[in-house]
Parts: C-alpha cells; structure tokens; sequence
C-alpha cells in the first residue's frame, strides 16, 4: 500500500504577520510575499508543517502570455533569482513540484506553452518534480449522457495531444535535475486506462492523473481502479487538484501516492457551511461580519437608500464588539447571537439570516477555535471562526490545511499498523 503525500498548490495565499485584528491595520512598510507567511511558516509548534511539498504552476508565475499573473513582475523576477525552495522560504525535507496549470488555459485550442518553455521553468526554478505540459479534457461518460459526435473528437483530439506532449517532454527532459510526471487524461475509465499504458509504455515511472476534479466520487473510484491494474512496482500516481478525506485509504490502496488540493483552503471563505474544519464531525459555519465597504450587495442597498450607512457602520461594529467579547467569554451565547444577527439582517435580508441562526448557534455554542491547538487558533482565538477580510479568512483555510494533512497522517498510520 503506498503512503499518500500531499502538496499543496501555490496561488499567492499567505497571511501578513503584522495585521492588527482590533485596529484592522497593518504594518505600512509590509512587503506583500517577502513579509508574509505561507501555511509552513505559520504551523510551528505543536504539529508538523501542514503538507508534504508545494505545486506551483507556470501560468500562476508567468501568466498566459497576455501580461496577466497572478505574481507582480518584482515578485517574478525574485522567484526566478531565488529558485523555488529559497522563495518560499521552504524547509530541506519538503518537496517542490511544477505543472503548467492547465485549467487556466482550458477554454484556449492548444497550449500556449512549447515543451521547451515548460522544461525551462523546472530547471529555472529547481523544481524536484515538473508535469508534461497537458491540456484538459472535460466530460465523463455516464450512463444517461455518453460523450459523443464534436466533443468527443474534442477529447480524442485532446487526449492525443498530452500524450504526444508527454512523449517530447520526456525525451527533452532526459538529463534535467527534476523528475518527470506524465500526466494521463480520458473521458471514462477506460480511455485513462489506455493514458496511462500509453505513459507506461514510453517510460514513465511517474504519473499524474487529469482534469478528475470534476468527476464524482464514483467515477474517480471507478477510474483508479481500472488504472490500478497497469501500474508497475515502482510507479508513483498523482492526482492533480484532488482531496476528498474520506476515500484517502482508497487512494493508498488504489496506487496513489500523492495528492494536491486547494479545497481546504478555498471552503474557508467560498463553501456556504463548511468553513471552519474539523477532526471529526462536520465542518463549522464561519460567522459573516462583512466589512461595509467590501459587501457589494450592502454596498449596492447603501447607494439606493435602501439602509442608512450609519446605521450599518453601528451594526457592524456591535457586531464585532460582542465576538470579541464573547470570545472572552464576557457576554453570554444569547446576546453574542442576537447581535450577530441584527447585522446579518442587514446584509443578508431576514429571509437568509434565519436559515443561518442555527448554524451560527452551533458555531458559537460549541467554541470550536478553543478545541483546536493549532498555532492559528491559538494565536488568533475566535477571529479564525469570523468571516471578515482576507487575513481571518486565509487565517482559517490555512487552520484546515493542517486538518486536511492530519487527517491524512492519520489514515497513513492506521494503513501502517493494519498492515
């Protein structure tokens, strides 16, 4: 059975260490990346850093070639002159993977990358792991709606190019200091199948399996399973963009040997319920305290005269005063909620603010950030549970990071002792 690690994706998520959660200010010196701290940085004392390894991909450094990214030209020009690991300040142990980021340029005819440039940038960067320059194929035959006719040349077409790109790639990269992934794509279990013998054949030890984020439960399970029966003693498996906890022993079981996933992290300020994540049990609802001048919709009902900005601006503070007050355990349950949904009212309408009551109840009664010994609960108390800017919402996606990569400590130690 193989040990499951986990990378985890680089889309410019850190947290400014000298943000002041009373005042909301922050140092007015702070260099954005240079003095921030990614989730490693962060998780220092009581558990172990939160993931295996980073991924960082080619169109998030360098954009598409249209001048857009998601890096500064300052932070690009740093990246390439520190190389991957001094940039990200990363530990010896941890590893580094590259891949081209493929669901950037989904909707484009072909790449926009040659397999030169993608080489390039692994060697450049000193990655110790690149992926075949790929492009995605979408769909996944069901019984009701089998891919057919224009799209499923599309993905014949598609899946016959990554396979030719992966074959250059692994030729033009014999002799580079990282190790190659070949990366297999298909619309059923079937035509992975037929990727991943084709990968095999040309030599690849390594092998990343795409464009799966989409896929049900069912179907990626379904797939692993059908591909388990080609992979060779030695082959490494990767699924690109997957987490889903739950099916970890299936992973190790079914020949995945890593995995990389932003979910985590983007359910902390995206999901409507799962924000704050748990060992066990479901995940907890993040409080909404929007600022009044980053709400769009409270924005928009400010400008029609719909609600009195003062008025806001008094809810939204109360709204805050008593969290923080009752984080301190200085007012009761009761009074934290009942104020809590003055403002939520405000912002949300009656109508969703009830549908919410419950949840925030829970939240509040239960205390979640106080069971947690994480270094970002610890620090930062109830702030962590408060929906509220980036620094309290990155601050709780990097809090389920940690939970993610536990839970999947966890599941390799018991795999470990079973055996």
């Amino acid at each position: 059975m193989s040990k499951l690690k986990y990378f985890f994706p680089d889309s410019q998520d850190f947290v400014d260490p000298s943000f002041d959660f009373l005042k909301e200010t922050r140092n007015e010196h702070r260099v954005r990346q240079r003095d921030d701290l990614y989730p490693h940085e962060v998780f220092k004392r009581d558990y172990s850093f939160p993931y295996d390894g980073m991924l960082v991909s080619k169109a998030v450094v360098d954009g598409l070639g249209n001048g857009e990214s998601k890096y500064t030209r300052a932070q690009r020009l740093r990246f390439y002159r520190a190389k991957m690991k001094r940039f990200f300040r990363l530990p010896e142990s941890m590893m580094s993977m590259g891949d081209c980021g493929a669901f950037t340029y989904v909707n484009q005819e072909n790449p926009p990358y040659t397999v030169e440039e993608i080489i390039d940038f692994y060697e450049d960067s000193q990655f110790d792991f690149g992926v075949s320059l790929d492009h995605i194929v979408f769909g996944y035959d069901t019984p009701k709606k089998i891919i057919e006719g224009e799209q499923l040349e599309e993905c014949k077409r598609r899946q016959a190019l990554t396979l030719d790109l992966a074959e250059e790639f692994l030729a033009k990269s014999k002799g580079a200091h990282f190790q190659p992934f070949g990366v297999a794509h298909g619309w059923n279990k079937e035509t992975y199948a037929e990727s991943v013998r084709a990968l095999l054949k040309m030599g690849y030890t390594r092998i990343t399996m795409g464009g799966m984020v989409p896929l049900k439960d069912a179907q990626l399970l379904e797939t692993l399973q059908e591909v388990k029966s080609l992979l060779k003693p030695d082959t490494k498996v990767h699924l690109l963009g997957i987490a889903r906890p739950k099916y970890f022993q299936d992973f190790m079981s079914l020949g995945v040997t890593s995995i990389d996933s932003t979910t985590p992290l983007q359910q902390a300020f995206k999901d409507k319920k799962n924000n704050f994540h748990v060992m066990d049990g479901e995940a907890y609802v993040a409080l909404r305290v929007p600022q009044l001048d980053g709400n769009v919709t409270l924005s928009r009902k400010i400008k029609s005269g719909e609600v009195d900005q003062d008025v806001a601006r008094v809810l939204e503070r109360s709204a805050l005063k008593a969290l923080r007050a009752y984080g301190k355990c200085e007012i009761s349950t009761e009074e934290a909620l009942e104020t809590l949904m003055a403002y939520e009212k405000l912002h949300a309408g009656n109508e969703k603010a009830e549908k919410i009551r419950s949840s925030y109840l829970r939240t509040l009664q239960e205390r979640p950030w106080e069971q947690c010994g994480c270094d970002v609960c610890k620090s930062i108390g109830i702030n962590v549970v408060i929906f509220r800017g980036a620094e309290r919402n990155r601050r709780r996606g990097f809090h389920n990071i940690q939970v993610l990569y536990r839970k999947l400590q966890q599941t390799v130690a018991t795999a470990q002792v079973t055996i």
